[in-house]
């Protein structure tokens, strides 16, 4: 089953990659893997501003997360590799948190979730989950990701 496939049987509709913010690449793709850049969360066209354990509550955080897996998933795809993903190998997910708010690895779970629920066991992947102070434009997530893509896959779209 194609991930299209896949997707449309979850109801999942992708948002639209978003631009750069600053002055990097969305993807990035070398030696078989591809980078996704640091993806914030848009919920219904909204940035998830705010911070876990002060004003967004554990769901709150995890729907955040959910929403960086999503654009994550929209990046691979603007990117033409959605269909070539072989494994999602590690996510970093970024949490803005109070310093008591101890559940990052919970919150990571919306965007790891997601990868096992779109992937299956291609989206099993190794997982880092940190909490910080701040994150860009009040951002309440970013998620990192790094993929295995198949090379000749990749190397025949890129040709054209």
């Amino acid at each position: 089953m194609s991930i299209e496939a896949r997707l449309n049987e979850l109801g999942i509709t992708l948002p639209q990659a978003a631009a750069p913010v600053a002055s990097y690449q969305p993807v990035v793709v070398h030696g078989g893997f591809a980078h996704v850049s640091g993806q914030l969360p848009f919920i219904d066209g909204e940035l998830a501003t705010g911070r876990l354990g002060e004003d967004v509550d554990l769901d709150g955080g995890m729907a955040a997360a959910r929403a960086c897996g999503l654009m994550i998933l929209a990046q691979l795809k603007s990117a033409g590799l959605l269909e070539k993903v072989e494994r999602v190998v590690k996510l970093g997910a970024f949490v803005s948190s109070t310093a008591d708010f101890t559940d990052q690895p919970k919150v990571a779970n919306g965007a790891s979730d997601l990868m096992f629920d779109v992937f299956g066991e291609k989206g099993r992947h190794s997982r880092a989950a940190v909490g910080v102070p701040v994150l860009p434009l009040g951002a309440a997530v970013e998620v990192d990701a790094v993929i295995a893509v198949s090379e000749l896959r990749v190397a025949a779209s890129l040709a054209g």
